[in-house]
């Protein structure tokens, strides 16, 4: 995992097929969540994922945090990779790569304004067991973990990605302004946004994807070249 693009919260398959054309490299899929809206239902997602063809991956964002739950989650949706957001267990997470080592699993780091010790014991423990970690934002007032359209402290999560021995992608109020800084600062392996390039009706803006795209790019480039 090198340079990744993920753009979170497909509608539909016109969108979808915007996003691969622009360049996008994993289209996420936000399902079974405990605060925000899903952006279509389970069946819709279904049909949009069929769309989906290489080299571009369709990912399932979810709190689902039961192994047995995931699993059947992600072979209803027929998706390979799965990005878990909610609390879940070591030992369930153990089990869920155990029963289905094929999964590509993203475990979530959501940084609040605490818990940076935490964030480095979860690396530590979790890291045998999943291909990547995504940084994300906690909002105290909601009680959203990630979808936000906030950033959060740069530096933690520049220190997760020198402490990760996996890539780490980062998200968390990033839009087509400020990618690239953050990719020069923190140096992930990838980048990922939502609500940043997104009109006020919630579908996704051909123009703001398309410099969020370049920007990270340029970005991603700058760093290689250093």
């Amino acid at each position: 995992m090198k340079n990744l693009i993920q753009i979170a919260g497909v509608i539909d398959k016109e969108e979808a097929k915007l996003l691969m054309e622009l360049g996008v490299d994993y289209l996420g899929f936000p399902l079974r969540l405990p605060v925000n809206k899903e952006d279509l239902t389970e069946d819709e997602a279904v049909e949009v994922i069929k769309t989906i063809t290489p080299p571009h991956q369709s990912v399932l964002i979810t709190y689902l945090n039961k192994a047995d739950e995931i699993i059947s989650f992600c072979d209803k949706l027929n998706v390979k990779i799965v990005q878990l957001h909610g609390d879940i267990s070591f030992d369930e997470l153990v089990r869920t790569k155990t029963l289905r080592p094929d999964l590509e699993i993203i475990k979530s780091l959501v940084v609040a304004s605490d818990n940076y010790d935490k964030l480095v014991k979860m690396v530590e423990t979790f890291s045998p067991w999943v291909d990547a970690f995504i940084t994300d934002t906690f909002d105290p007032v909601t009680g959203a973990e990630g979808a936000t359209g906030k950033t959060h402290d740069w530096s933690i999560s520049k220190k997760l990605v020198e402490l990760s021995p996996k890539p780490v992608i980062i998200a968390g109020g990033l839009n087509p302004k400020n990618v690239k800084q953050a990719i020069l600062e923190i140096k992930p392996a990838g980048v990922d946004v939502h609500t940043g390039v997104e009109l006020p009706n919630g579908r996704k803006s051909a123009e703001l994807v398309k410099v969020f795209v370049k920007e990270a790019k340029e970005g991603f480039a700058l760093i290689e070249s250093l």
